[in-house]
């Protein structure tokens, strides 16, 4: 996932070595009662935009007397640069983690429990952006921000097809896609055939996991009924689309497609608008946005929800100044101010307010409530790398084998993954 206006993803070497990233020695011994130094808090890089970092920085120090050390990391590399940073005698103190990724932070024991901190100011964390911060039971992190895809479309090749009300219903969604067809001037839809994290949306609206356990290891569960209907619903939106069936939506970049005018519309993140109206700034006064519509018009379709958490390390001497950052950092005010200045998800319902005037966060936030992540376990990043079996799977079905036959061609591939040592 790429951050960028809403949401994230690295492209760049690290930025600073492992050896700097920890306390510095003048804080040892500094104790926990607030009186520290300094507090070390590594950002990821597209996440801490100036305004709102300027603001907690300066509302931290003047609260605590001390000084917040802010690091901003490059994605490409965090992992395992994380992982030797919590291993250490001295890590940073405060880390934001990708949602998906917490579990193995967690599982190895990493990062500190908040469960206090969850009684004191999370009663009313939305739960689909808290339930990534949960291991086993137990808060091992704190919601921040999240993201999700919407619908960016053409208003005037639907305009020129006769379309002009915005979908509240897949049924209705899929008329229109139709009568941009029967026009004849442009792709309805442009889907690649890849476009996994679209489809484990769609997997999430269906109520389908993907993996199950089979004692006490997890498998592969996309030869469920319910994995299958969700790659059916795919396969009808992908039919209004010339896109290829074995790329994913950065080969080539759907937004550079959209943006030469002959497209109806792309199923992306918010941020994606601004790569299409770079490539063709003509383009921006036909710009919309929707919500993904769901089966019915009172319940938007599932998405895939990117996003960040913050987290204490457990290896912190700092643990009650780190908690009092999160504290600041994660108020309504502060929350509040970051949803209006990146548009991001804030991390309670009662802060959606916020993104009022934004177009493409106003879209993307009736999905947020019920929208999930890829399952939430530590064996799971493996099988994301590439080649992703799950988009081989989606590719062999939009080529005609069945759901049941593409999920067994690559079902030994997920379970071997699934297996490998964290």
């Amino acid at each position: 996932m790429k951050r960028g206006l809403i949401a994230a993803t690295g492209v760049a070497a690290m930025l600073v070595s492992v050896a700097a990233c920890g306390s510095s020695d003048s804080d040892k011994g500094s104790g926990d009662s607030g009186k520290a130094k300094s507090l070390t808090v590594w950002f990821m890089d597209g996440s801490n935009p100036p305004a709102w970092t300027k603001a907690v920085q300066a509302e931290f120090e003047q609260k605590t007397g001390a000084k917040l050390d802010v690091q901003v990391q490059k994605w490409d590399g965090i992992q395992q640069k994380l992982t030797t940073a919590l291993s250490e005698a001295n890590p940073p103190d405060v880390v934001e983690v990708g949602n998906t990724q917490t579990p193995s932070y967690a599982q190895t024991g990493g990062l500190s429990e908040l469960g206090d901190l969850k009684k004191e100011i999370g009663a009313d964390w939305t739960e689909s952006l808290n339930k990534p911060a949960v291991f086993e039971g137990k808060q091992y992190a704190a919601p921040w921000y999240a993201a999700n895809r919407v619908v960016i479309y053409n208003k005037k090749v639907w305009a020129d097809a006769g379309v002009t009300d915005v979908p509240k219903t897949r049924a209705d969604f899929f008329k229109a896609l139709e009568a941009i067809q029967k026009k004849g001037e442009a792709e309805p839809l442009y889907l690649p055939g890849q476009n996994w994290y679209f489809f484990d949306g769609l997997t999430i609206g269906t109520g389908a996991d993907l993996v199950k356990k089979d004692g006490k290891k997890w498998v592969s569960n996309l030869a469920d009924p319910k994995v299958a209907k969700a790659m059916d619903i795919y396969k009808q939106y992908q039919s209004f689309s010339k896109a290829p069936k074995d790329k994913d939506e950065a080969t080539p970049q759907q937004a550079d497609v959209f943006a030469k005018g002959k497209t109806g519309a792309f199923i992306g993140m918010g941020w994606e608008a601004a790569t299409a109206i770079k490539a063709n700034p003509a383009i921006e006064k036909d710009l919309g946005y929707f919500t993904i519509p769901g089966e019915t018009a009172d319940k938007p379709e599932g998405v895939f929800l990117g996003g960040s958490n913050l987290a204490v390390t457990a290896g912190s001497k700092k643990q009650d100044l780190a908690k009092e950052f999160l504290k600041i950092a994660l108020s309504d005010k502060n929350e509040a101010a970051l949803a209006e200045e990146v548009g991001s998800i804030p991390n309670k319902d009662s802060l959606l307010g916020s993104l009022k005037g934004n177009a493409a966060a106003e879209a993307a936030a009736p999905a947020a409530k019920s929208g999930a992540t890829t399952p939430l376990i530590p064996e799971w990043a493996a099988v994301e790398n590439a080649p992703n079996p799950i988009k081989a799977y989606m590719t062999a079905v939009l080529n005609g084998k069945s759901p049941e036959e593409a999920a067994k061609q690559v079902e030994a591939d997920v379970n071997k993954r699934l297996s490998q040592k964290q």
